[in-house]
């Protein structure tokens, strides 16, 4: 082993899971029937203190915290009851990357993933003898700040699994690395922050989140994201299907419109069922405009409470991944006889950008939300947390809220009168007929200001037509 790492690490690979936890599958919105890989090159590695600088013009700079295997013998063809006996030791390790860069590597992750000082393994080598390896805890802390918390129970693949099937076809080295994926909550951090990741209680491997410095040179692929990405940096579901940004047309006259009105359109459309029923805005002077970013809460069961509703649930995870533009969706059944969300919560999810919080259960600390900028739509009042009535199930799938079937992504619009969903497919379209309805009310209740019957007129009809475009025309030339 090589003296360049502070453990004397020195791998020919290594080899990182894409997706093995099931809380992070659940983030995700699929889960995967059989492992997959990608290799991350040795010049990555790097060790507790090193700080991981993130690259000029890169603004999606995420973590993941997971339990690096080393394999201490040479392992080709091993059955998984074998595999204990070629794994050397364990460490905490930190996947990083930058999804800015995502894109060009075409699935292959070396930019994203494998620039130097992207995998910090460390602080100390682990003996797996001396350890549960079955339900071995994995946490990660941001500035302090716990934000994963899970253990190898949740993992989809076990260990011996992984290098099972790894070794069928290559032969993994002494030395080796396997990285064995990344639980709920990872996102994205910025230059000043400091990531750790500890196993069990062997120490925190922490590293400093810093600034490259200098600029990239413009020999090859240059920064850039979508939507997508800034969804999966922050930890969202994502699948190939996810509708791009609203436009700033759309979103313009999506602000300009009433909810009645959308719903109206969506009616129009075969949508019946889109206005989410049973809520009344904590703030009606504040109107919303967003993505819906979702949390599922099941009926409680105490037992499954323990576990789930600990530490870095699903709850705390939704706000800790929410992303600017977002609206926090909670399906909670419709359950009113207990709190769903709080204002500490609420203002954590405001100071990372959130577009709004909706939720068909109660609301708790109510009285605060009338001083918080931050269009939230509830149930009834209820002082009580949510453990009295519900567990923190998922992030990021579809829920029920209000009556309504909200997916991650749709669209969201909220006034004085409720909220709407909008399939985000078909948001731009649905807005501008909506702008068009709008505006031939308002030529309508001119007329019927003015006296005028409303047969022919409510809803325009044909003999109207002509009269209603030369009020358009007016208004044209008026506005030039």
């Amino acid at each position: 082993m090589s003296a360049g790492h502070p453990l004397g690490l020195a791998p020919s690979k290594i080899i990182a899971v894409h997706l093995n936890y099931r809380s992070r599958a659940a983030e995700r919105g699929r889960t995967p029937s059989q492992p997959s890989y990608f290799l991350k090159p040795p010049s990555s590695l790097s060790g507790h203190g090193a700080v991981i600088e993130r690259p000029d013009g890169c603004r999606l700079m995420a973590f993941e915290g997971e339990i690096a295997l080393v394999i201490g013998r040479s392992a080709r063809r091993v059955a998984p009851e074998q595999a204990m006996a070629h794994i050397g030791w364990l460490a905490a390790a930190n996947d990083a990357g930058v999804y800015d860069l995502r894109y060009a590597d075409r699935g292959a992750n070396l930019r994203f993933k494998g620039a130097d000082g992207f995998t910090p393994v460390g602080p100390v080598l682990v003996d797996p003898a001396g350890v549960d390896l079955a339900d071995l805890r994995l946490r990660t802390w941001v500035n302090g700040t716990l934000v994963q918390d899970a253990t190898t129970a949740e993992l989809i693949f076990p260990v011996e699994q992984l290098v099972a099937d790894l070794s069928r076809l290559t032969t993994l080295e002494a030395g080796d690395i396997i990285l064995t994926g990344t639980p709920a909550g990872a996102s994205v951090v910025e230059p000043g922050d400091t990531v750790e990741v500890e196993l069990g209680t062997t120490g925190r491997l922490a590293n400093l989140i810093v600034d490259a410095g200098e600029p990239l040179a413009v020999y090859g692929a240059m920064p850039r994201c979508t939507e997508a990405d800034r969804a999966d940096a922050y930890g969202g579901a994502r699948d190939s299907a996810d509708p791009p940004a609203l436009d700033e047309r759309t979103a313009a006259l999506l602000n300009s419109v009433s909810t009645a009105t959308l719903s109206s359109v969506l009616r129009t459309r075969g949508l019946q069922h889109m206005f989410v029923e049973g809520l009344r805005p904590a703030r009606p002077d504040l109107r919303m405009l967003g993505t819906a970013h979702t949390l599922q809460y099941l009926p409680l069961r105490e037992d499954l409470f323990a576990d789930r509703g600990a530490g870095m649930n699903a709850q705390k995870r939704a706000v800790e991944q929410i992303g600017p533009g977002q609206v926090l969706v909670i399906g909670a059944r419709g359950e009113a006889g207990s709190g769903t969300i709080g204002d500490i919560l609420a203002l954590r999810a405001l100071r990372r950008g959130a577009a709004g919080i909706v939720t068909d259960g109660g609301l708790r600390d109510s009285p605060s939300f009338a001083g918080l900028d931050l269009p939230t739509y509830h149930g009834p009042a209820h002082a009580a947390v949510l453990g009295r009535r519900h567990v923190p199930w998922a992030v990021g799938v579809a829920v029920a809220c209000g009556g309504v079937l909200v997916e991650p992504g749709d669209v969201l619009v909220g006034d004085a009168e409720g909220v709407v969903v909008i399939p985000p497919g078909i948001a731009g379209n649905v807005a501008a007929e909506a702008s068009e309805l709008e505006r031939q009310e308002r030529f309508i209740h001119e007329q019927v200001a003015a006296g005028a019957s409303i047969e022919g007129l409510y809803p325009l009809g044909p003999a109207r037509r002509a009269q209603y475009q030369a009020w358009v025309d007016a208004g044209e030339k008026e506005t030039r």
